[in-house]
């Protein structure tokens, strides 16, 4: 594949970016444009590209009138503030991180207040906090039951990429779509200021609760979808909360610190003995160490909102699967990708685990499709997914 940047963070999340394009959350000669003016392993450069690109579409969406128009506009601007913010939580009180979010939030709306049956946010009330969610009826029509997938993203995205990640391809098929957050995710930190926690059930049943009130969802016919770390994430709420009648795990994790991101020597495990958060800060911007390592450090920190590394290592360790396959009753579609640089070994482990209940496929490079969560792959992906889901659940 073409190298977007010779930093190999930076590419992956270009190459992300990009792929918004194919459900309408980008466009590719803005993307490529703007890839041209960030320096590779440069935090700051990266932030002030995008912010300047959404600045610039933000504009334009403005002098508009046509309805089309605006919406599309609206939502390339929101991925584009999105991607500014995305490397700079290294300083906790740095105004970007509420600025650029708030930004992104309200394009995000203008946007899907124009889709032909649009989307609305509501907050549901959790055990220890607020779940934000954002539901997008497939029809007008409350009268017909749907199926419908449940979005969650992992350590780092959002609902809004979900939502044009894999909610618009759901939405074709007539089923619904409710895209949530849970606590270290992006609205719940900012705004509650709750760090991630390894009992993910306590984010996802309320959401159940939530959709048993909406008229249109076939009850029988819920699955649950979690992309990266989320593919834990899912996995582990369905083995508390059996109403959901399939899981997704875009790709699979079975024990997060046995990751190569937390590799003792060149990875998160090696900042274990760092004690202070001054310190760690020192290493967020010092670029003789790899890109990935100390972003997935910065940002941890700040989605776990903890201040030391060996606090982050210490919570991490819990967001495991094992002695909780078991309780999992529910059929588990196991992604892997064949090239995938975060996750090695990991869905073959969750697949194991869970035996008869995986339906394990591999992306291939062949297919295009080997990156990280198959990014830049999303229509090859979303038929594999959806496909399968159909014929397990809604077609059963």
């Amino acid at each position: 594949m073409i190298r977007l940047s010779s930093d190999e963070s930076f590419h992956f999340e270009l190459l992300r970016i990009l792929a918004h394009a194919t459900y309408g959350g980008a466009d590719v000669g803005e993307v490529l444009a703007t890839a041209s003016q960030i320096q590779p392993g440069d935090f700051e450069s990266f932030s002030s590209a995008f912010n300047r690109r959404a600045e610039h579409i933000r504009a334009q969406a403005e002098d508009l009138t046509n309805e089309i128009s605006i919406r599309d506009a609206m939502f390339r601007a929101a991925t584009y503030y999105r991607a500014a913010d995305f490397y700079i939580h290294g300083n906790w009180d740095d105004p970007r991180i509420l600025l650029y979010w708030e930004k992104q939030t309200r394009c995000f709306d203008e946007a899907i207040a124009r889709l032909t049956v649009p989307g609305y946010r509501k907050v549901l009330a959790g055990p220890d906090f607020n779940i934000p969610i954002i539901f997008f009826p497939a029809n007008h029509d409350d009268a017909v039951k749907r199926p419908t997938i449940v979005l969650g993203s992992g350590y780092d995205g959002s609902m809004e990429e979900m939502y044009h990640l894999y909610g618009v391809a759901v939405l074709e098929r007539g089923w619904n779509v409710i895209c949530y957050e849970g606590p270290g995710q992006t609205c719940m930190r900012r705004y509650q200021k709750v760090g991630f926690t390894h009992e993910w059930e306590k984010a996802v049943s309320p959401v159940i609760d939530f959709l048993e009130t909406i008229p249109s969802v076939d009850m029988t016919k819920v699955g649950l979808l979690g992309c990266s770390m989320a593919g834990l994430l899912a996995a582990r709420a369905a083995a508390f909360e059996h109403r959901i009648a399939a899981v997704f795990s875009v790709d699979g994790l079975y024990n997060f610190v046995n990751t190569p991101v937390f590799d003792p020597v060149h990875g998160l495990a090696s900042f274990a003995h760092i004690e202070d958060f001054e310190t760690a800060a020192v290493l967020f911007n010092n670029q003789s160490i790899p890109t990935t390592a100390r972003w997935a450090l910065s940002h941890g920190l700040w989605a776990f909102n903890v201040k030391t590394p060996a606090e982050y290592l210490d919570k991490s360790r819990l967001f495991s699967l094992v002695g909780l396959t078991d309780k999992i009753k529910c059929p588990v579609f196991v992604a892997n990708a064949a090239d995938d640089h975060f996750f090695k070994g990991q869905p073959e482990a969750m697949r194991d685990a869970l035996g008869d209940k995986a339906h394990y496929y591999v992306f291939s490079s062949e297919d295009a499709a080997g990156d990280h969560c198959h990014v830049g792959a999303s229509k090859y992906s979303n038929q594999i997914l959806l496909d399968w889901f159909e014929k397990t659940v809604v077609d059963a």
